[in-house]
């Protein structure tokens, strides 16, 4: 298993819609950058979020999530200190059967304290990518819609999965908007 580069990157998105939409070069100029890296992909954060507030003191519970735990605002979102967001990728995947992705954050976010929860994305997975974002500081923290939050780290197998996420029919397969936590009942 080894990462793919740049131009597998391109081929996959080109062929097979792998991405979409997909930039061929990374944009950068005056924003936080997305596009195509050397060996991976750096995806954009969308203008929906949902920032967690205590303000109807429920619990947060991931096998019975409360829609009162989060308020949605459109646009670039402010994280209020050491608290998160939710939102999603512009960007809808379609992985490969015999491609696993890991998701990072970008260094300009977190030299500000701010972390994007690391996530892998499974073979055969399909939709948009739920990114959780943590506010580390004290202090309010801005996201900028629209522009580089992560980067996807993409990992090549030298043999098919026996099971691949689409094989399970996973909870999150071809989810579009931000998917809140579930469980399979």
């Amino acid at each position: 298993m080894g990462i793919k580069p740049d131009k597998w990157i391109r081929t996959m998105s080109k062929e097979f819609e792998m991405i979409s939409p997909f930039h061929e070069k990374q944009v950068r100029e005056g924003i936080v950058s997305y596009g195509v890296s050397s060996y991976g992909y750096d995806i954009r954060v969308s203008d929906e979020f949902m920032i967690f507030t205590n303000v109807n003191t429920t619990i947060v519970d991931p096998k019975n999530f409360d829609k009162k735990n989060v308020v949605e605002v459109k646009g670039d979102c402010i994280i209020p200190p050491n608290s998160f967001a939710l939102c999603r990728s512009v960007e809808y995947f379609k992985m490969p059967r015999d491609v696993l992705a890991i998701c990072v954050g970008k260094s300009t976010y977190a030299r500000c304290g701010i972390i994007v929860n690391v996530t892998p994305i499974e073979p055969e997975w399909e939709g948009h990518i739920t990114i959780e974002i943590s506010n580390t500081t004290p202090l309010p923290a801005k996201i900028y819609a629209n522009e580089g939050i992560a980067q996807l780290l993409f990992l090549g197998a030298d043999t098919l999965c026996e099971t691949s996420y689409g094989d399970k029919g996973g909870k999150y397969l071809k989810q579009k908007g931000i998917t809140l936590p579930r469980i399979d009942k």
